[in-house]
């Protein structure tokens, strides 16, 4: 059973976030409080195994708390926010002092939102108990019908009669990857071939994140458009809440966005950027599957490899969770595991060997 703590100053917060994880037959809601001083007199009597945390909060701001937690008792913290918009810079702050995920506050709305939101709240939860012990299985229990690629991009061949030997590197990232997306963006070239990212982020949060990265590298980072160019120097990261399609027209690689149901449990899926990779750049694709819970991008990996291109994973250690790269160095997907630090140097080196 993971148990859980809630820490907001919202009552209806707190109460919404109680009924959604309270109806997990492996979830339970260990103690909610209303600020962090509250949650303080708590843990002295009720350890939990995660905590969900705001940030923006009265007497104590979630970004203090959250240093004091990690110093002195570290748990796993997902950052529970409203939107980027509303102080973007300490949810981002508080990944890098060690909160594992961000999730959106969620609200009233239809079944189906509901439903989504129900899936990423607690599979985010599912996660960031997983990184306390990171050998332990990644696998789940099933809380809703999981889908695939098909429904956003079904098997076949693409119509592309222009040739092209331009190389694209496509990567996904899941629990981990703010850090793990900071470390491999920052050993980039300022000419490296044109990158397209999958992290698994809010809505909202994703243009704050690519304009903190697009400010500390050298590479040009912005969130996907649609028809986007993928350009030498550029990396373009799937806006949340959004499928990200690679796709070309003669030599001309670029990105669409797109609408639809979650796949592999996800929007943005990683397996739908790699499935649509594998169709419009085969040989010319460079694929890297980094840290997260589950399965997504694996499949969608082995059809890249299928088509031509060659694959890494980044390794156990260097995970905060070894999920998705497990999985896909599981099917055979995989041609080379690499820690994190060692990552961008060797896409590089491959790109330039093909």
């Amino acid at each position: 059973m993971i148990n859980v703590m809630i820490v907001d100053d919202s009552a209806v917060v707190r109460q919404t976030l109680s009924e959604v994880l309270s109806n997990e037959s492996d979830i339970s809601v260990l103690a909610t409080a209303s600020d962090p001083y509250d949650a303080v007199e708590k843990l002295k009597h009720k350890i939990p195994d995660v905590i969900i945390l705001d940030i923006e909060m009265p007497k104590m701001d979630g970004l203090t708390f959250l240093k004091k937690i990690m110093s002195q008792h570290p748990i796993p913290v997902i950052i529970c926010s409203s939107k980027a918009e509303e102080g973007s810079q300490n949810v981002f702050q508080a990944m890098q002092f060690g909160a594992v995920d961000i999730i959106q506050k969620p609200k009233i709305g239809t079944k189906e939102f509901l439903e989504e939101s129900r899936v990423m709240i607690t599979d985010a939860v599912r996660a960031a108990h997983l990184t306390r012990v990171k050998k332990i299985s990644s696998s789940v229990p099933a809380v809703a019908p999981k889908l695939t690629a098909d429904v956003i991009l079904p098997m076949g061949s693409p119509n592309v009669s222009i040739e092209t030997t331009e190389s694209v590197i496509v990567v996904g990232a899941s629990t981990g990857g703010t850090e793990a997306l900071r470390v491999f963006l920052e050993q980039l070239p300022i000419d490296c071939p044109g990158v397209v990212i999958v992290q698994h982020m809010p809505e909202h949060f994703t243009a704050a994140f690519a304009s903190r990265l697009d400010g500390i590298c050298a590479v040009n980072i912005k969130e996907a458009e649609d028809n986007d160019t993928v350009l030498r120097g550029r990396v373009l990261i799937a806006p949340g809440n959004k499928h990200l399609l690679l796709k070309r027209s003669g030599a001309r690689y670029y990105v669409e966005i797109k609408n639809g149901p979650l796949v592999s449990r996800h929007r943005p899926s990683v397996d739908v950027l790699f499935r649509s990779t594998a169709r419009y750049a085969g040989k010319n694709a460079i694929g890297v599957i980094m840290t997260g819970m589950g399965d997504d991008g694996a499949k969608g990996m082995l059809e890249m490899k299928q088509a031509g291109a060659f694959n890494f994973a980044q390794d156990e250690q260097s995970c905060v969770v070894f999920g998705m790269p497990k999985e896909a160095i599981k099917i055979g997907a995989v041609d080379k595991i690499a820690t994190l630090n060692d990552l961008a140097d060797l896409v590089i080196k491959k790109s330039k060997a093909r």
